[in-house]
């Protein structure tokens, strides 16, 4: 277990007045409504801790996150400093400002019971995912099941290898780094940090994370 000695709580990676500072125990999920031009801040409080995430236009979910239309308008498989995170509809719904690792993760999906599963055995078909976090958090604002959609993974490492193949491996982050989105229109963000412990997308204990808005 992660003592609480190598926790690293930082702070928030662009400047402004803080209008929000939420801490998300491990396995728990988050929301909250990011207003355009404020930026939100995920911590990585312990290290190599996957935050899953979903975005939708506050005003009209039924505009949401798309990964297609994300990685084809950038015409690259990660997510960067720079990057444009897009709607169905082709519009910006946040960018990111600041990125203190390599590239972030949106092509290996949210694991959940029934993956769990068939992946790992009977044994842990009572463990839940990523995906029971959303359907929990997403009905407080009205979402269901059919308002889940591809998502993205914060801290997660999947690399893309020569042949196409997809893996997740040991992680490329470390306590107290950090990850910043702007808002280009209000958005809702919902957060599962992520319960999986049957592979290394949490170093096998998942760790709290750290949710900071600002007012740049």
């Amino acid at each position: 277990m992660t003592s609480s000695l190598a926790l690293d709580w930082s702070e928030p990676l662009v400047p402004g007045e803080v209008v929000l500072d939420e801490r998300v125990a491990p396995n728990a999920s988050w929301s909250a409504v990011v207003r355009a031009g404020h930026v939100l801040t995920i911590v990585d409080v312990g290290g190599n801790q996957s935050g899953d995430c979903l975005l939708y236009n506050a005003a009209d979910t039924e505009e949401r996150y798309s990964v297609p239309d994300t990685l084809a308008w950038q015409g690259n498989a990660y997510v960067r400093t720079g990057t444009v995170l897009r709607s169905n509809l082709g519009n910006p719904l946040m960018t990111v400002v600041g990125n203190e690792i390599d590239r972030q993760d949106t092509i290996g999906g949210a694991c959940s019971k029934e993956s769990n599963t068939l992946r790992y055995g009977h044994h842990v078909m009572f463990h839940h995912g990523c995906r029971e976090n959303f359907l929990s958090e997403g009905a407080k604002h009205g979402l269901g099941l059919r308002d889940l959609v591809s998502n993205l993974n914060w801290f997660m490492n999947v690399p893309v290898e020569a042949d196409g193949a997809l893996g997740i491996v040991d992680g490329m982050s470390a306590p107290g780094k950090r990850v910043a989105v702007r808002a280009d229109t209000d958005v809702l963000v919902l957060i599962s940090n992520c319960p999986q412990m049957n592979n290394p997308c949490n170093d096998f204990n998942p760790t709290p994370l750290r949710m900071i808005v600002v007012r740049p």
